[in-house]
């Protein structure tokens, strides 16, 4: 995952648009009506700490773990800006999800913005799911979303063109997939342009994020092994069915 060492420069202005409040919102009624009772959780893969740092607004203790140094830069560099009893509720650490150990539980685990479609492998998923077991507390809840399989065959993906400035750089954004079907796996080939305003110099970048898309049933199935049932599923924000058109798939695990 150390491709998002360079990502994080660039990451909030990327996703500047991403609906973090709503999503937050839509994250207190998964809790609310699955896990009431909730006061900690635990975020793998939490980013620049942006939907940490809402939660921990409506008073939850949150944990958040990033495996990118500068994406954790940024997370502290928000903590740093709170007040005493506000920055009180957070915690960043650095870790692989997949092998990292907090030794304490929580009640409710999270892992947003795909993040579990970035274990690519079912070792991968299954250490990540090792993971979650590990921290959770016994009826607790693991809220994930994925890159949906039915949809991502249905409506397969293309190339997209994102264009965005700040005070300081345009940014463009070209992104290329390349499908492997008997993977089950995309590469999205990113190449980034940044223009500095002051100096007009131009800096490229080109990553490539491989990304697995999941079909319900093999959740399941691994989920099982780690004795997770899942008891909710649907689209990400809409909480409508998951069907042939909704890539983004949130489930709900409990232990």
């Amino acid at each position: 995952m150390t491709i998002f060492n360079n990502y994080a420069r660039y990451y909030d202005l990327l996703y500047r648009d991403k609906d973090y409040l709503g999503e937050t919102q839509f994250i207190q009624q998964l809790i609310k009506s699955h896990a009431s009772e909730t006061r900690n959780i635990l975020e793998l893969g939490c980013g620049t700490g942006i939907h940490a740092l809402l939660l921990a607004k409506q008073g939850y203790q949150v944990h958040g773990v990033e495996i990118s140094h500068q994406m954790l830069q940024k997370a502290d560099e928000r903590l740093c800006c709170l007040s005493p009893d506000l920055g009180s509720q957070l915690k960043f650490t650095h870790g692989d999800i997949r092998t990292v150990r907090l030794n304490q539980t929580f009640d409710v685990i999270l892992s947003l913005f795909h993040v579990v479609s970035y274990q690519t492998t079912n070792e991968d998923l299954l250490a990540t799911f090792a993971t979650v077991k590990e921290h959770l507390k016994p009826g607790g809840i693991f809220i994930f979303d994925v890159w949906y399989g039915p949809a991502v065959l249905s409506d397969r993906p293309t190339v997209r063109v994102k264009r965005l400035e700040d005070e300081q750089i345009f940014l463009t954004r070209i992104a290329e997939p390349v499908m492997y079907p008997n993977e089950n796996c995309v590469d999205v080939n990113y190449q980034i342009f940044i223009r500095e305003k002051n100096s007009d110099t131009v800096e490229v970048l080109q990553e490539t994020h491989q990304m697995r898309y999941l079909f319900k049933p093999e959740i399941e199935f691994l989920l099982r092994e780690f004795k997770i049932q899942i008891v909710a599923s649907g689209e990400w924000m809409s909480n409508q069915e998951a069907g042939f058109n909704t890539w983004g798939v949130y489930f709900i695990g409990r232990a």
